[in-house]
């Protein structure tokens, strides 16, 4: 054996990495617990979190890792110890005689198996345990008071033990009954859930709050949180919070249930609202099943959730395993992969679409989020890029939903560098050199080249060419690309003039499949006037504008002459949107597109003007929503538009009626608390041929 290589036996030379390690983690754990009270002190008491869930998540975790290597660093005061925050000191205190604590959380299928091993084990079974399954709502945890059926106390979970009387402002929450039905409720009973804003509601109050340009809320949760901190109740009702019950506190006086689900169903006929996606699932294989379902509906929803709880669901077996210090041995938070994440701003790109808006795009440092890698996000917009006050080296918060495209959501301020950028506008355009416009009630600069600009001229052609317009069949993308690129077309006139050499010898493309695209070029010279109109790319004019002009004009001619009070008389034609029609038929570069087109063959029937007996849904609107097995969701806005019914994007008091194929999500739903008319796919087929449209099944 070396002299210098230490015994095995040599307890000093045991000792020595002991004391290294402990030292080197004393140290990190002090910086975690300095953290992670910041972010604490951030969101729950300046409701303003500084960075996202997944990194509070990924900082706690690593403070309890080094707290079980270490139990000589576990203290009174870590984070861990900890289930909420401080409670603000304008409300009033209230000591739950029930503690309200908190959830351990799983990430992965290995944490689901190993929480159910842990159970298992506890209970000494190995039969499959019986879970009750609950999507975790994204809100705020609160505690209700009934006594003798009466609300009197509403309050939130503060740190667990003490939290705050909000009771005025939970009165104010429609869905929190202030009496409870029937008469079978025990004396005292004290119910708890998540009080949450919906989807539609965040989204109008931050429409809202851009309006009174007043700052808006980060996410549903946060706007939550602060509209239950209000002093002033009719604030908070105006704010329409729901409220959604999943446990019991204390009672008194009645015997309840003996399982947790057959406690929510008791909750039910006592007025509360329960979540309908609830379920009892067998085993953990029922849980990972139900978490796959529910996450691949999680969009759909019209309310926010981050994960999927599983509790026992026997109360009897939930006794037995008790709690850990913090949370429940009983249940765990299963968690979704984070739709927020922190990365670094790296630059910004400005692209140039159909239209010229110029759209500055974040230029990132790859981020996996959302299930995705996001190495860009849109900015949208200079007033965006202010708003959000972000600089070239920040520190950002990328948020992704589903197939919703990355959005910036915030910037850390806290860890802005010394040396971030200011975000200034290109006063030239990036791919001709023409002058940059941006016009005083507009938010988006524009590129004032327009057909001469090689950005616009390739998305203009892909546009004039897509199936909602001219329809042409194997002019993709790349082809429009190449022939503008071998300067073997300029404008859309251009197609009409295409030769089958120059077009067979463009790359990946042969004799027969250039005598395919110029068939299909002819072809398209048969089209209706609404899709022409549609293929123009007139800004703000889409497939129902253009129908409605059609219907309203008849022929182009028309159309082309009329004035400014002509247009606004057409049916969801504005002052904006009859502007930029004015704009565009008064340009003379776009009167030679639209004569040369014209002269190069493409045609249409003549629009028949239709009597009022002939538009039967004339005074009626409709709204189109899911997916239909029989036609698609514009064929069917066709055939309404035809009938004379108005089809709107969203469901209102005035819907007359909502067409609903699979899917149909929270128009649905919407559509069926206000009342309104339900056609099915079946009802509406019949309801075209009633009116003479055989769609022909």
């Amino acid at each position: 054996m070396s002299s210098d290589q230490p015994s095995l036996f040599d307890e000093s030379a045991k000792e020595k990495p002991s004391d290294t390690g402990l030292a080197k983690n004393s140290d990190r754990a002090a910086q975690l617990h300095e953290q992670l009270n910041q972010a604490n002190y951030a969101y729950y008491v300046l409701d303003n979190p500084s960075f996202p869930d997944a990194e509070y998540d990924r900082l706690f975790h690593e403070l309890k890792d080094i707290e079980a290597q270490f139990p000589q660093l576990l203290t009174s005061d870590s984070p861990t110890q900890r289930v909420g925050a401080t409670p603000l000191s304008h409300f009033d205190q209230v000591t739950h005689e029930v503690a309200m604590l908190s959830l351990d959380n799983a990430f992965n299928e290995d944490d689901m198996g190993d929480f159910n091993r842990r159970v298992s084990e506890r209970i000494n079974s190995s039969d499959d345990i019986e879970y009750a399954c609950e999507p975790k709502l994204d809100g705020i945890a609160v505690s209700l008071l009934y006594e003798n059926g009466l609300l009197v106390r509403g309050a939130t979970r503060g740190d667990g033990s003490t939290g705050e009387n909000i009771t005025q402002n939970i009165r104010t929450v429609a869905s929190i009954p202030l009496k409870l039905l029937g008469s079978d409720y025990p004396p005292v009973l004290e119910v708890r859930g998540e009080v949450y804003m919906p989807k539609n509601s965040f989204e109008s109050l931050n429409i809202l709050a851009r309006k009174n340009d007043e700052k808006e809320f980060v996410n549903p949760r946060n706007a939550a949180a602060g509209s239950l901190r209000q002093l002033d109740s009719k604030i908070t009702a105006s704010r329409r919070l729901e409220f959604c019950c999943y446990s019991l506190g204390r009672v008194e006086g009645r015997d309840m249930p003996a399982k947790h689900s057959e406690i929510l169903a008791q909750f039910s006929t006592w007025g509360f609202k329960t979540n309908a996606e609830s379920k009892v699932v067998q085993g953990v294989e029922g849980c990972l099943a139900y978490y796959q379902q529910l996450a691949e509906k999680r969009n759909q929803l019209s309310y926010e959730i981050d994960g999927i709880v599983f509790k026992v669901n026997d109360i009897a077996l939930q006794q037995r395993l008790g709690f850990v210090s913090r949370a429940p041995r009983w249940a765990i938070a299963h968690k979704f992969p984070a739709q927020e994440e922190m990365t670094v701003l790296e630059g910004v790109d400005f692209q140039v679409g159909r239209t010229g808006a110029i759209t500055p795009v974040a230029r990132l440092k790859p981020v996996f989020v959302g299930g995705v890698t996001v190495s860009n996000a849109t900015l949208h917009n200079m007033d965006e890029i202010k708003r959000l006050d972000v600089r070239i080296g920040d520190t950002v918060v990328i948020h992704r939903a589903g197939d919703v495209i990355p959005k910036l959501a915030r910037v850390v301020l806290d860890r802005r560098p010394d040396d971030a950028a200011i975000i200034e506008m290109l006063t030239r355009c990036p791919v001709c050199d023409s002058h940059i416009e941006r016009l005083e009630d507009e938010a988006i600069a524009r590129c004032s080249g327009g057909l001469v600009c090689g950005a616009q001229r390739k998305e203009a052609i892909k546009h004039f060419a897509s199936r909602k317009a001219m329809d042409i069949d194997g002019l993709g993308d790349k082809i429009v690309e190449q022939l503008v690129d071998e300067n073997l077309i300029s404008s859309f006139v251009d197609l009409y003039s295409l030769d089958l050499d120059s077009v067979a010898n463009l790359e990946r493309m042969a004799q027969k499949s250039a005598q395919n695209l110029l068939a299909a070029i002819e072809d398209s010279k048969k089209t209706t006037l609404a899709k022409f109109l549609y293929s123009l790319g007139i800004r703000e004019v889409g497939v129902t504008t253009a129908q409605n002009l059609q219907n309203h004009f008849f022929d182009i001619r028309t159309l082309v002459k009329a004035d400014f009070e002509t247009l606004i008389a057409v049916q969801d034609v504005g002052p904006i949107v009859a502007q930029h029609i004015l704009n565009f038929f008064s340009e003379s570069h776009n009167q030679v597109v639209i004569d040369g087109l014209l002269q190069a063959g493409i045609h249409w029937p003549q629009v028949e003007v239709k009597t009022a007996d002939q538009l039967p849904l004339a005074s009626q609107t409709f709204v189109v929503t899911g997916t239909l097995s029989l036609m698609g969701r514009d064929e069917a806005k066709s055939y309404l538009q035809a009938l004379g019914a108005k089809v709107a994007g969203s469901v209102s008091a005035k819907t007359h009626a909502l067409v609903a194929g699979e899917k149909a999500g929270s128009k649905l739903k919407k559509a069926q608390d206000l009342g309104i008319e339900i056609l099915d796919e079946a009802a509406f087929i019949q309801l075209l041929s009633e009116h003479g449209i055989d769609h022909g099944q």
